[in-house]
């Protein structure tokens, strides 16, 4: 593999795509979506114990998101895309094809309701496409 395709990288864009696939997710799993995700999982928000290790939850989840954002990066560089319509939808196609059927098929067999589907395969799905764009728009 011809590893010249990293020093092409704009890696300040994949840190500010990465950070907003994060915001997203303050957004979508406060306002949005909080009472219908907290009675799909059952995760009580009041319980001390269910916010032990949040901190490392969060770093993970972060981490996971540059890792996305940074193959969204990879697909955008080789292929030259850099306008906000491509970005929609290289995330559309990255969102729908890879992150929500693989939510879902992990789902399916751990009997998760359909709702959780929806919710959390659309986080993935809009925030790689928040993500795409700034990465697209970004030179």
């Amino acid at each position: 593999m011809n590893t010249a395709i990293f020093s092409q990288i704009n890696w300040l864009a994949v840190l500010v795509g990465a950070i907003g696939y994060f915001m997203l997710g303050a957004l979508w799993y406060s306002f949005l979506f909080q009472k219908k995700w907290i009675a799909y999982t059952g995760v009580s928000t009041t319980d001390p114990d269910a916010k032990k290790g949040m901190a490392g939850i969060m770093i993970f989840s972060f981490i996971m998101m540059f890792l996305c954002s940074f193959g969204l990066a990879f697909i955008i560089t080789k292929f030259n895309l850099h306008t906000w319509q491509l970005g929609l939808k290289l995330g559309l196609l990255t969102g729908i094809c890879f992150s929500a059927t693989a939510i879902s098929i992990s789902y399916v067999y751990e009997k998760k309701p359909v709702g959780l589907h929806f919710i959390n395969g659309g986080y993935n799905l809009v925030g790689q496409i928040i993500a795409a764009i700034i990465i697209c728009l970004w030179r």
